[in-house]
């Protein structure tokens, strides 16, 4: 029977969830790395041993650790190996950037530089993407806003400039969270696609790698900038894809659910019949290509469900027609929030959905939603959720 294994970022450290295919049972493991920010823990979906951490200190900065055993021991690459929950680095990873033209040069957080765009600061990883076709090679999407590539499983970074260096760079502004390149989506049937998303800058497409980018923000309206309609500028959350059909791509903005039918040439509206369409989590159904899942927030000013009902709303048909799932969720006085990366789903035969909260809560689903459960409670606030199935 199959495994799945839900991996968890949290402010204070990294948690996994372990479960058989029946997921009413769970095993615990962490804190991995007490007391670190832990913005993102991610999977190897050809390598299921294989898993990075962001880990973050304002008095350490930011480190990336590989786990190579599915988390039982842990590695800054290039460095020496550090046993399991609880484990404090001693090395820190190699970030190079490009300068524009100047040789690479290593960073480290809170370094600053007058390059030729404008003055930047490497602060953390914000997403961590394994490739899809090779077990060495990943992405780190960075604030302020970059994009940077390993291909020696971590050992080594390097910048793919050609983001950064956009003609539209110095128009970028940072949203409420900072300048963070938060979503990062590579498409298996074309190697060179890559779809990153930016806030406050909106979403950008590379068609060969990552050496050139297109904005990718045609049909988005954002009220609050000088032009609402602009190339860039726009407060994307996050961006989900089914992997079958990569020209279509679901956003959840700053206001807005949006769909692309043309790898983001232009958007629609479909926030439909939601009773707010503000939120930060968007995601797709692992079967069902036009099944959606988001979980809407009052307002940019207040971060918590309406009416303290914790609620997911679910589209079957794309978008537009929404139902709201609460079987098994918070009924009244819940005012948590549910940020960008914190929802996931699996891909056993009845697709299972996961979220958590910055209440500390992770609830699981394995109905597709209809019913939903709390998997673990009093986590530190949850940052990311991710979901392996294992065999």
């Amino acid at each position: 029977m199959s495994k799945v294994r839900v991996l968890v970022g949290t402010r204070k450290g990294a948690f996994i969830l372990t479960s058989d295919g029946k997921r009413d049972k769970w095993e615990v493991s962490g804190p991995h790395f007490a007391g670190w920010e832990i913005y993102h823990v991610k999977g190897s979906p050809i390598n299921q041993d294989r898993l990075y951490v962001s880990q973050t200190s304002g008095w350490f900065g930011q480190i990336v650790q590989r786990s190579d055993d599915g988390g039982k021991t842990w590695k800054t690459p290039g460095g020496e190996s550090l046993p399991g929950p609880g484990a404090m680095p001693k090395a820190s990873n190699k970030f190079v950037y490009d300068t524009s033209g100047e040789s690479g040069k290593p960073l480290t957080t809170h370094q600053f530089y007058d390059g030729t765009q404008h003055p930047w600061e490497f602060k953390r990883v914000w997403h961590i993407e394994p490739s899809l076709t090779d077990p060495d090679a990943v992405y780190a999407g960075i604030e302020d806003a970059a994009l940077f590539r390993s291909t020696d499983a971590g050992e080594s970074w390097h910048e793919l400039s050609g983001l950064r260096g956009h003609v539209t760079g110095p128009q970028w502004q940072p949203g409420a969270g900072g300048m963070c390149l938060h979503t990062v989506i590579l498409d298996l049937t074309n190697p060179q696609r890559i779809y990153i998303a930016i806030s406050a800058a909106g979403a950008f497409r590379s068609d060969d790698g990552g050496a050139t980018w297109k904005p990718i923000n045609k049909g988005l309206y954002s009220k609050y900038i000088p032009n609402p309609t602009a190339e860039v500028g726009h407060c994307v959350h996050h961006v989900a894809m089914h992997p079958s059909r990569p020209e279509v791509l679901f956003m959840q903005k700053h206001w807005d659910v949006m769909r692309s039918d043309d790898a983001g040439e232009n958007w629609k509206k479909i926030s439909g019949n939601l009773p707010t369409d503000f939120g930060f989590v968007i995601d797709v159904h692992a079967h069902e290509p036009e099944t959606v899942y988001v979980v809407p927030i009052k307002s940019d000013s207040e971060h918590f469900p309406l009416d303290g009902k914790l609620r997911v709303y679910r589209s079957r048909s794309g978008g537009n027609e929404w139902e709201e799932l609460g079987n098994g969720l918070p009924e009244k006085d819940c005012y948590v929030n549910v940020l960008r990366d914190a929802m996931a789903v699996d891909t056993l035969d009845e697709c299972g959905v996961y979220f958590g909260t910055t209440g500390g809560q992770v609830y699981a689903s394995a109905d597709a939603g209809d019913h939903w459960n709390p998997i673990v409670r009093n986590l530190p606030a949850v940052l990311s959720v991710e979901v392996q199935t294992l065999a």
